[in-house]
């Protein structure tokens, strides 16, 4: 069996060269991450800073190098980086019209016997809100690598969200729908974001049902939807966040058709208030493969 690197170990692993080739290149950080970039903080001690457990100075400190010309890569995890710092964000970066890489770790509850606290299905939805936002969700470390590589030359505004789960083998990063299984034209059309491909390749191997991938959702691949959904759409949208946050762009993209569409996510009325594992949360929302293949199931017929 091959071992596959964690995404947060390459995450980590990336931005050594990134500092080294570019001096535009600067991390911020809020505690968490800098143990793992020790030897990276000594080479650039002006370039890693961090701000110690202060989520919202660390992206307004990003929305200052951003001003001064740097491109700041801020990382925490996932509610400290979306939720605590959401006014900065809107504000800092948005309003201001700069750029940043946000790349946050803990998904919607791989922390989660931390509680709570750690856990933020509502995360690309949130970001999804704000204008002028890319949303990255890998589901492969190689994936991860090649969207930090490629966003840190820019100067929009992105945001990676890294998991502990990943697909077996990376695919395309392009932003575009990818068919993963394919068949007949009129067979509904399964459509999943990042880490979740594998489980619903297992959940849907012998369900009449074509398959796609892509790791970008927002802005979702609407022309790439529209040309496999057919004039006639049925639809799953899967995704590891809460459910619906893709539904304005699916329902956009499908605007002059008639079509059926299931939203398979974290349920919006679900709140767990006793921790298990991360295995044991996604069975209880439904996000194992036997809890996917029900609701997809009902939805085929």
């Amino acid at each position: 069996m091959t071992t596959r690197t964690p995404m947060r170990e390459r995450f980590y692993s990336e931005l050594g060269p990134l500092l080294d080739s570019d001096p535009r290149v600067a991390v911020v950080l809020a505690v968490i991450g800098s143990s793992g970039l020790t030897d990276v903080s000594a080479r650039h001690p002006d370039r890693v800073i961090d701000v110690g457990i202060r989520e919202q100075t660390m992206v307004g400190v990003a929305g200052g190098l951003a001003l001064a010309g740097l491109r700041p890569i801020v990382h925490t995890y996932a509610p400290f980086l979306v939720e605590r710092g959401y006014e900065q964000l809107k504000l800092d970066l948005g309003h201001q019209d700069v750029g940043a890489l946000l790349v946050s770790t803990g998904a919607s509850y791989d922390a989660s016997t931390a509680g709570r606290t750690h856990q933020a299905p509502a995360d690309v939805a949130l970001i999804s809100a704000l204008p002028g936002w890319t949303v990255h969700v890998p589901g492969h470390a190689e994936e991860l690598a090649r969207m930090v590589r490629r966003e840190s030359a820019t100067d929009q505004r992105v945001y990676v969200r890294m998991s502990s789960a990943q697909n077996a083998r990376p695919h395309p990063v392009d932003g575009r729908l990818h068919v993963v299984r394919g068949g007949r034209h009129t067979l509904p059309l399964v459509v999943v974001v990042g880490p979740l491909l594998d489980t619903v390749l297992e959940a849907t191997h012998d369900l009449a049902v074509r398959v796609a991938y892509t790791s970008t959702p927002h802005p979702l691949d609407a022309h790439g939807l529209r040309t496999l959904a057919g004039p006639t759409p049925v639809v799953a949208m899967v995704e590891p966040y809460l459910e619906g946050t893709s539904a304005a762009a699916v329902a956009a993209a499908l605007v002059d058709r008639p079509s059926r569409v299931l939203h398979v996510g974290v349920p919006r009325d679900s709140e767990l208030r006793r921790y298990g594992s991360p295995k044991d949360h996604a069975a209880a929302h439904g996000l194992d493969a036997p809890g996917i293949r029900a609701q997809i199931k009902e939805l085929v017929g």
